[in-house]
């Protein structure tokens, strides 16, 4: 490691200013610190000193994702294995001749299988859009002329974790330019930005290409009829049938796992729980927005079951189903703790995750168009964070002069 540090020193002149590559600077930057850690120091008596940076807080994050990482290798092959296994005649594709190629065959309970079945899927997804994000990132910092951000590092992972398993690559490549542009780049950048990015993508895509996203493909159709026909999601059956239209679908200890079709990171409730737990002990991501959208999602939740529908069997559905079913702990856990797009004062965080909790069932309930709630909501408060801001400093100044007046 000695002999590439002092490799790295000694072209490094090239890439700084006045160097013949200093245009380059940024990407040269950005593998230093990947490897190293960054030299410089704060200095100025008006900065906070943190052990913390930027890179540790973001990995950090990267490293509370590694079970919904394995969740997209392992379920994804599972759902492809049990709809294969189910007679789906429709899915002849290049994963699957790979798979045989491999001699590892389609067996839902032969664990390597699974894995690789589900990696040719997550892995191409993942590769384009470090790729294609990578790209954007040096090119607005190359063009800003300042250091490439690692806070691309989390949206990058995350991105590929709220796919479809079928989704075409060119959609991934369009979506995440579409989250790391529009998202952020043009607010600033890394820090800037009102929305989080991986879901400002997802939106995009949602909304773009509906039919590539909707949740109706082969990947449930091992789990509504032995032909291969195609069958709504969880959710959607949530929605033409409440929870016993979902308990007979799929039992509560598989959906807690994760074992269900969904895009290929977000089905597992443990994994996210796991994943819970380090940011809350680490401190990165906030306990007060994911015990508030928790609060608000089953009091919500509650309510309707109360107000009940003749005509809407999702206003029955119980709030632990809720808490189960597409991608709300996922969204609780990664999304809406999001530092940059959540409110910072610690009563915002409250008014923040309740919001967002109310909101994830009011959109699930009332519009049976649209079960899955979670993306639109976060994005909408992401839109009321400085407000919520605002007034929570404002008010805090309020106490502040009472308790001083004289």
């Amino acid at each position: 490691m000695k002999l590439l540090r002092r490799l790295l020193d000694r072209q490094a002149h090239h890439f700084e200013p006045g160097g013949r590559l200093e245009k380059l600077y940024a990407l040269w930057e950005a593998q230093d610190t990947i490897l190293y850690t960054p030299g410089q120091v704060t200095a100025g008596p008006s900065h906070v000193r943190d052990g913390l940076d930027l890179k540790r807080m973001m990995m950090t994050v990267v490293i509370a994702l590694a079970g919904c990482v394995y969740m997209a290798f392992y379920n994804t092959g599972y759902q492809a294995n049990l709809a294969i296994a189910a007679g789906a005649p429709h899915l002849d594709t290049w994963q699957t001749a790979a798979v045989e190629a491999l001699g590892l065959g389609f067996a839902p309970d032969d664990w390597l299988a699974c894995v690789v079945h589900g990696g040719l899927y997550y892995l191409p997804v993942l590769v384009v859009t470090m790729a294609v994000g990578g790209f954007w990132e040096m090119l607005f910092a190359s063009v800003r002329r300042h250091e490439v951000s690692e806070g691309f590092l989390v949206t990058g992972m995350l991105f590929p974790l709220i796919m479809p398993p079928t989704v075409p690559l060119w959609q991934v490549a369009l979506g995440v330019t579409f989250g790391v542009v529009v998202g952020k780049e043009i607010f600033g950048g890394t820090g800037m930005n009102v929305m989080n990015p991986a879901l400002v993508g997802r939106a995009f895509l949602f909304f773009a290409y509906p039919a590539e996203h909707s949740g109706d493909t082969v990947w449930v159709a091992a789990q509504t009829s032995p032909d291969g026909v195609s069958g709504a999601t969880l959710l959607a059956q949530a929605t033409l049938g409440g929870s016993p239209a979902v308990t007979e679908a799929v039992n509560t200890w598989d959906a807690f796992i994760g074992l269900v079709p969904g895009s290929m990171g977000e089905t597992s409730v443990i994994a996210c729980l796991a994943g819970a737990l380090v940011l809350i002990v680490t401190g990165v991501g906030s306990w007060r927005i994911m015990a508030s959208v928790a609060v608000g999602t089953g009091a919500m939740a509650l309510l309707l079951n109360q107000i009940g529908s003749d005509t809407n069997p999702f206003f029955d559905v119980a709030p632990a189903w809720h808490f189960l079913l597409g991608g709300w702990a996922f969204g609780t856990v990664y999304m809406a703790t999001d530092p940059v797009s959540a409110p910072a004062a610690p009563g915002g965080q409250y008014v923040y995750g309740l919001l967002i909790g109310l909101l994830v069932v009011l959109i699930r309930v009332v519009n049976p168009a649209y079960p899955e709630g979670m993306m639109l909501a976060i994005l909408f408060m992401n839109l009321f964070a400085p407000l919520i801001d605002w007034v929570a400093v404002q008010a805090n100044i309020r106490r502040r002069r009472a308790r001083h007046a004289r």
